[in-house]
Parts: C-alpha cells; structure tokens; sequence
C-alpha cells in the first residue's frame, strides 16, 4: 500500500488544477484519497517521511542555527545553475545533485518548492539541434559535403527556445525525481497571474494542494509568452515579476515560506564586485547595508544580476522570509550546499534584519590581526608589563571572578559530569596559581620576540639573520575550563600573537570577566582588540573555514573536539591531541615504596585530565606479588574500576570486565591493566595502543629506564615519576596552550616557544644575483656568525 501512496497519479485532485498546472508522477496506475495521504504523513516510523516540523509564519529567523527550523523552503535556480558554460543545455550532473538534496529535505517532512530556470537554455540546444539537422540534409542534398562547415546558426529568439524547453525540462525533472519516489508538478506562470486577483487566489490554493499531498511545485516564468521587463514598475510594495529571482521572492511571501534560498554562479553578496582584490564575502547582510555594496555586472545568462538578486531578498525579508543566496556552482560545494545551508552552516549571504550588537567574527578576527601586530611591534617590557597586571587583577578581582564563576556552576547543575564540573570550577588557589604562572611567563618573554637564531655573512656587506617572530592569529577553542582563557591569553600576549577565544557556553560567565580583566590589562599600551572573544552563535566548524584570518587553531577540550576540529579546519594547521592514552610500566625491579605512589598519583589526582594514567603495564613476574596485591588494594580503596586486558584476564580464574578496546580515554577513576612479558613488550604495547602523550616507566635499573626512554616515541617520556607531571606549568613553561602530540613544529606541552615562528632579514647594500654568477665580480662567503646571547635573567 505504501509504494501505492508514492506511485499515484492523483487523478481526482489533477481535475481541480488550473490548465497550467502539470501534474507529473511515478505512475499513474494508482490512485488513492487525500486524506490516505495525509494519514500516511503522519506515520514517523515510515522510510524518508518524518514528522512535519512546526513553526508558525511570521517574522525571519534572526539566526543562521534557526534555518533548521524551516519547514516550508522555496530554492531559486539561477540560469547559470542549471545551464552549461557554453549556455546550450543542462548542467545534468549539478541538476542531479540538487534534486538529491531536495529530496532529502522533502523526505524529512518538509515542503520543498523549486523555481527554476533552463527552458529557454534546454529549448537553445534543442532547437540548433533541428536546425543543424535541417541544414545538414538540405546542404547535403543541394551542395555537396564540402559546404558543411560553413553552415550558420541563426540567432534563435529566447521565447520559441522556451515553447521548445519547457516539455523538455520538466521531463528531466521528473525522471530525476522519481529516483527519490517524489512527485512533482510544474506551474507556469506570468506578471499577469499576480496582479488578479481571482489569479492569486487560484495560484495560491493550487501550490497549498500540491503541499498538501506531499508534491514538489516546480515553477517557472512562462518565457514562451512573457513580455519584455518594465523597469521600475515595483509599486506599492508589490515586486514586479521581472525575472525569476523576483517570481522566487514574491511566490515565498505569498505562500508564507520560511526559507528562500537563492543560487546563483558566485558565493553570495561581496562588498564590491567579486573578483576585485578587496572583494570580501559578506556573510550577514542587513537592510540598509546596500548602500555600502557596490554592485558588478550580472552573471553570464538570465535576467537579473546581483543588485536584482539583493533586492528580491530583501522585498522576500520584509514579508517575512529568511533569505540565504549562495554559490550553486561550484563543484566543491554544490553537492551540499542546500543541505548545508538548511543546517545553519556558514554557506553564503544570509539575509538577517537583527543586526548583533557586537562585531561579526570577520571583524573580530580582523581586530585580532591589527592588535596582534601592534603587540609585536611593543618592547618585551611593554608586554611582559600587560602581563604582570593581568596577574595582579586575577587576585584583586577575585570575589568577582568567582562571584561569576558560581553562577555557572549553578547553571551547569544536573547538566554537566562530575569530571567537568571540576573543570569548570574555579577557586582562590587556582587563581593564585594562574598568577604565579603569569608572572612566569612575562619573565620568561623578555626575548622571545625579535630573538637572533642565526646569522650569516652571505657575502661581504651581505649579512642573513633568522630571527623569531609571532605565529599571526591563533584560534584557541576551550569546553569548561575558563582557567585557560588567561592562561592562554599570556602566552599570545608574550608571543605578540593576535587571539580569538571561544569558550564553552557553560563558563560563558567566568569567561566574559576574564576576558574583560585581559583587555583591561591589555589597554596599558593602547592594545586592547588584540585579544578577542568569540560571543556570537558562530559554530566552530564556521570558525575552522576561516583560513584567510587565522593561522593555527588549538583546541582544548575532549579527544572529541580535537577529533571533530582537526575534521573541519580547512587550510589551517590545528596543533594538539586527539587522544591522552598515557601508559605506565611497572618493571620487575621497581621499587615497592615509589609504584603504589606513582600509579595513585597519576590516576586519581585528576582522572580527567589528558595526562592521566590509562593503561598500567604489569611485567609478569609481579603477578601474584606482595607488590601486585599493594597497587590492587590501593585502587580498590580509590574507587578505581579495573579493565583486565587479554593477557591479564587469562592468568585470572574470576578476573575483572575485559577491556572492550585498548586504545581507551578513559578520563574517569577507571584504568585498564595489562600484563607484558619485558621492556620490549612494554615498548610494542605503547607504540600499538598509545597516542604518543605521556608513557612512564618505574624500575630501579638505571640501563633499563635509559633504553625505555630512548625508544618510546613519545612527546614525554618519564622515569620514576607521576604522568600528571606532563603540562606546561610543571615544566616552568609558565602556562601552556595545549600539549601537541604532533611531530612538526612543537611537541609535548606547548608554551612560550611553540608560538613562535621565524622569518629571514638580509642586508645589503646593491647586491644582485647576478654577480655571484661564474663570470660575477663576488663570491659567496656562507660564515657563522656570532649570535647575540640570550637574556636569561
């Protein structure tokens, strides 16, 4: 019965639809009621048809994250969209693609309209077509053979190639389709069909019919017939159909839409023409804003350009419609770009009319280039001052950062994890802490900037010097963990990096406090948007496409978010971890005092953390040992659960749950114990199963630790002491950003120094290559120089 419900050719309702109307079907050997349709809907449980989403027309969503709310969606198909490059025919394959996503979203529930161009591009290539065929014979009866090459296609007048197009067209539609068991149906229209009344009413019942019984509409300006466009003809708050992008804003304001999405050949709406150098998306764009936008020529066929395009939208935003105009062309992008756009994702020019009270992220992230620079450009005294009085406030303003910081312990109450709520608590020794590790780092920043690596006498007079410079902007993206912001913030600020921060929205208290102590500090040398907090609805996968504003992306935050974040980012290199699987080997000569401390330490001091113990590497002839029975009964006593690896679980006649996976996060009072045969084992093991973090090895034999430190190839590797002592603090790094398991750049905790890159200065005084050539006057010298020592004061 239910392939009957999408195989149906609705014959009963085709009788009330106007002379227009063309109603297209899967088959049309079945037929059922109405009102079995609208049963059949409501089913949740059936393939591709979902629940219908509720929302009540009215005003625009203020917010790209709302799109996914939209239930009713009307798509523009610009002509550059659905025809080829050389404008005879249909681009079949981009077509294809969109049908797809349409369908998708029908089959979600929603009701899903198409306006469309193309009749007149399919009806060019069918008419020259005929016409070369009629040449071909006529020439080849008449002239002989060799006059065909210098036949001629007569210009063909666009409304007989649209009476040749539109069978055409809405054939293809049609057969596309019906892959996804959807009906379709196509509705001409003209000026005319808007402007009566009695017209509207009929037009507007017909598409609510179609909707109604789960049919896609596919409208189309009746090119075949259409008069040419009056300019400025708009009156009384009425848009003239002039064109389809005019035909997709009126229809979505008379059918209520909730979503307009326009696609055209270019990405959405620039401030000037695209291709220009200072060409920049505009990613929000607001009414009244069009007096800042200039606008270029219109695209290659079809009607309208950009400026017609903007001002359907904005006439579709008025009544009450959220508009998204967007690139439907490009091959990157077009397979999901409806798709995307319908799930909030930063795709295009959305058409908002709340404008946010503070900046976008663009500007942000602009600010942040300026205010980085300027930093750079301070002595090393200038900054480590800033950084000295950001510590002082941490103390002085502390009853107000905790005052803030309850709040969101309040709010994250029942919502949060036992492990995270510690996180996100803040304390009077954690602040005076993070102060002390502030005061660290301004110490050390004293030449981290402008620092001599080397220098060579290339030539005489001609002298080479590398020198450390900041990275540029980073993007530093935290979950529940607002000691972070400063922490980070420091090393940015001592680095001369511009910083964009993005907080978890469960500390978004603790942060904005914080974040208004740094640019406070920050404003003693005038250099204040430096250091950026991202407040917007922005989603971090929109920040990660970012590439032209942000040079490294850090993520702190769980072996999800680095995962997820090392997924998105797009042309940005992203330093971190995705995963702290830190083993600890206990060898056959370790000592019985230290093991028990050393194993207490690493697991249950702070069990969340990254450079927590996961794995405990037992040598097998500890097992049933006075040792053994010690580091057993101190995780029993801890409350830590035990997973027995494979090897463990066979010597044990009742052993614990066996380990689903070896290669386990845990980041909980749970550990996993595994038996190994010898070091080499151990070392197998670690490279197998580890993430490269923190690997420990206990043993009284000196020879034993040196071979296990020397072959773990790990960011940090420790003899005889806790895993937990693997972070930037501990270290004397002051702070750190991040602890990188990567293998380019920086490893382990990452500091002061892994924010840094390098650039090259050469002086001379005339120098051209050509003078070192064979016959040249000049030599190449290559000498070391002397490099200027460091201040380690």
């Amino acid at each position: 019965m239910l392939s009957q419900v999408y195989r149906c050719g609705f014959q009963p309702f085709s009788q009330h639809l106007l002379p227009w109307v063309q109603c297209t079907t899967v088959s049309r050997s079945h037929c059922i009621q109405p009102s079995v349709i609208r049963h059949v809907r409501s089913w949740s449980n059936i393939p591709f048809i979902t629940v219908p989403l509720s929302r009540t027309h009215g005003k625009s969503f203020a917010h790209r994250g709302e799109l996914k709310h939209a239930k009713r969606i009307v798509v523009k198909l610009g002509s550059a969209v659905v025809t080829r490059g050389d404008e005879c025919g249909l681009a079949l394959g981009r077509l294809a693609s969109i049908v797809e996503q349409v369908s998708v979203l029908q089959n979600q529930g929603r009701e899903m309209m198409l306006v469309t161009s193309g009749a007149v591009a399919f009806g060019k290539q069918r008419l020259r077509h005929e016409i070369l065929l009629s040449q071909s014979v006529r020439q080849a009866l008449h002239s002989g053979q060799n006059q065909l090459k210098e036949m001629a296609i007569p210009v063909l007048e666009a409304r007989a190639c649209a009476a040749a197009g539109q069978s055409g067209l809405m054939a293809l539609y049609e057969a596309m389709f019906t892959q996804y068991s959807i009906c379709a149906a196509q509705i001409l229209v003209t000026n005319l069909d808007f402007h009566d009344e009695q017209k509207r009413r009929n037009l507007n019942g017909t598409l609510h019919e179609l909707l109604r019984m789960n049919i896609v509409p596919i409208v189309n300006t009746n090119d075949a017939v259409v008069p040419p466009a009056e300019p400025n003809s708009d009156l009384q708050g009425v848009i003239s159909v002039k064109d389809n992008d005019s035909l997709a804003a009126r229809l979505a304001v008379e059918m209520k839409t909730d979503l307009l999405i326009v696609l055209s050949d270019v990405e959405g709406l620039f401030d000037s023409p695209p291709g220009s150098d200072d060409a920049k998306l505009i990613d929000i764009f607001y009414p009244g804003d069009q007096q800042s936008v200039t606008f270029g020529t219109k695209s290659r066929v079809g009607m309208g350009g950009m400026e017609a395009k903007v001002k359907a939208a904005l006439w579709a935003l008025q009544g009450g419609t959220s508009v998204v105009i967007a690139n439907g062309t490009h091959p990157k992008v077009s397979g999901h770009v409806i798709t995307d756009i319908v799930e909030g994702k930063k795709v295009g020019t959305f058409f908002s009319e709340v404008k946010p009270a503070g900046p976008t992220v663009e500007q942000q992230g602009e600010m942040a280039r300026s205010g980085g620079r300027m930093l750079a450009t301070l002595e090393p005294e200038q900054r480590a001052e800033i950084i000295h009085h950001l510590a002082d406030l941490l103390t002085d303003q502390r009853d107000e950062i905790l005052l803030a910081n309850k709040k969101d312990l309040e709010e994250a109450e029942g919502r949060l994890a036992a492990p995270l709520l510690k996180r996100l608590s803040l304390s009077t020794s954690k602040l005076n802490s993070l102060a002390i590790g502030l005061r660290q780092i301004a110490a050390s920043s004293q030449d981290s900037v402008g620092r001599v690596l080397r220098r060579t006498r290339i030539a005489k007079n001609l002298e080479l010097e590398q020198v450390t410079v900041p990275i540029g902007v980073l993007l530093v993206i935290f979950e529940s963990r607002p000691d972070c912001l400063p922490q980070v913030a420091a090393l940015a600020i001592a680095s001369g990096n511009g910083l964009l921060l993005k907080g978890g929205k469960e500390a978004a208290h603790s942060n904005r406090i914080l974040h208004l102590l740094t640019q406070e500090a920050l404003s003693i040398h005038g250099v204040k948007e430096a250091v950026q907090l991202v407040n917007t609805r922005e989603e971090v996968e929109d920040l990660c496409r970012l590439d032209k504003m942000i040079d490294l992306i850090i993520p702190r935050g769980s072996s999800q978010l680095v995962r997820d974040i090392q997924k998105a980012a797009k042309g940005i290199p992203v330093m971190g971890h995705s995963e702290g699987i830190c083993h600890m080997y206990v060898d056959s000569e370790a000592s019985v005092d230290k093991v028990t401390r050393l194993v207490r330490d690493s697991k249950c001091e702070y069990p969340a953390a990254c450079n927590a113990l996961e794995t405990l590497l037992i040598h097998r002839d500890l097992l049933r040992t006075p040792l053994f029975d010690q580091i057993i009964d101190m995780l029993r006593v801890e409350q830590v659960k035990i997973h027995a690896g494979p090897k463990f679980a066979s010597y044990l006649t009742f052993s614990p749950s066996e380990v689903k996976s070896l290669r386990t996060e845990y980041g909980d009072l749970e550990l996993c114990i595994e038996v190994v045969d010898n070091i080499q084992d151990a070392i197998d093991h670690i490279h197998k199963y580890g993430s490269s973090h923190t690997d420990v090895i206990v043993t009284e034999n000196e020879n034993t630790a040196e071979f296990f430190l020397q072959h773990v190839d790990s960011a940090c590797v420790f003899w005889n002491a806790s895993t937990r002592f693997s972070d930037g603090y501990r270290f004397g790094l002051g702070a750190e950003v991040g602890i990188s398991t990567s293998r380019i750049h920086a490893r382990g905790p990452v500091g002061l120094e892994g924010l840094l890159t390098t650039k090259w200065l050469l002086r001379g005084k005339d120098h051209v290559v050509s003078d070192f050539s064979e016959h040249g006057s000049l030599k190449y010298l290559h000498e070391n120089l002397p490099v200027p020592q460091r201040n380690t004061n």
